[in-house]
């Protein structure tokens, strides 16, 4: 999968002042960006996130996942470490898309699982491919990553198409009452690093 780079303009935001950077990917014209903060030094691990988009919960305050606490939490962690790089993926629902977002999300009203709801709407549980993060990477020179995630598939996948992770760093947030049986079922049926069971205080 090629990329291309387009521009980068400045993003100050309540966290700290970032760097946005736009690529389209070539076949598809499907537009993603990478957050970058401080200077990025190639030579050494680069602390980032691969973070799919979730209008739901990054934009709306939805508490029916645990992504908006994941992207707020990974920003300042970035800021935190003084430099690194998030990737925002155009891949809304897991791969879904939005609209159909929405039916997986009536069906898990009526009792499904988020597994299930995908796949009685005829999906994989998961659908998102992350091969443009090499080249999104790589733009900075980047090859080596410590890798916010608690999904080992992340992992694999960087590792797949020739990212070094040198470290899987844990970024358990924004577990709640609306979410908890989301990510038991994340942890029991798709390998995700979740603690079970455990309401954290969500400040």
């Amino acid at each position: 999968m090629s990329v291309r780079y387009v521009d980068s303009c400045r993003l100050p935001t309540r966290l700290g002042e970032f760097a946005m950077h736009g690529f389209t990917e070539i076949e598809s014209d499907q537009e993603h960006i990478i957050l970058t903060y401080g200077d990025i030094t190639p030579d050494q691990p680069l602390l980032i996130r691969l973070h799919s988009e979730c209008l739901t919960g990054d934009s709306l305050f939805s508490m029916r996942c645990d992504c908006g606490y994941q992207l707020e939490t990974a920003m300042a962690n970035i800021v935190e470490a003084g430099q690194g790089a998030l990737l925002y993926l155009r891949q809304e629902g897991r791969g879904i898309g939005l609209i159909n977002k929405i039916r997986a999300y009536h069906l898990q009203d009526d009792g499904a699982d988020t597994v299930e709801a995908n796949e009685q709407l005829g999906f994989a549980a998961d659908l998102r491919q992350f091969n443009m993060c090499k080249p999104m990477l790589e733009h900075f020179g980047v090859s080596q990553v410590k890798l916010m995630t608690n999904n080992p598939k992340k992992v694999q996948a960087l590792k797949d198409v020739g990212i070094d992770v040198v470290e899987q760093v844990a970024i358990q947030v924004g577990r709640n009452e609306h979410n908890d049986g989301y990510l038991n079922t994340k942890a029991e049926k798709m390998g995700h690093m979740m603690l079970p069971g455990v309401l954290s205080d969500l400040g």
